[in-house]
């Protein structure tokens, strides 16, 4: 399992990291767009898949989180499923 905690805290540290950059990146856009209504064209597009991507790394959280608390609920260990899971996560968030 102390692989699987490793993972779980480098997903964790990238999803903040992304959320980070991200959040930076859009207020810069913002920045841009307050200057000229007529840049919303240009870069629209681009500032929709920022917030994309900070919905994505929230369900991402929310997946962690609510892995993390169905195993501290069951002695058990995580079904296959539940690894299936994590994986994806994982592999997304890196």
């Amino acid at each position: 399992m102390a692989d699987l905690e490793e993972y779980l805290k480098e997903a964790i540290n990238n999803i903040h990291e992304d959320r980070f950059v991200t959040k930076q990146l859009l207020k810069d856009i913002m920045k841009y767009l307050s200057e000229d209504d007529a840049r919303h064209e240009k870069v629209g597009a681009v500032a929709s898949k920022y917030v994309e991507t900070l919905q994505r790394s929230n369900e991402q959280l929310v997946k962690i989180a609510a892995l993390m608390q169905k195993r501290a609920k069951d002695s058990a260990s995580l079904t296959d499923e539940d690894k299936e899971q994590l994986y994806d996560l994982i592999k997304d968030a890196g």
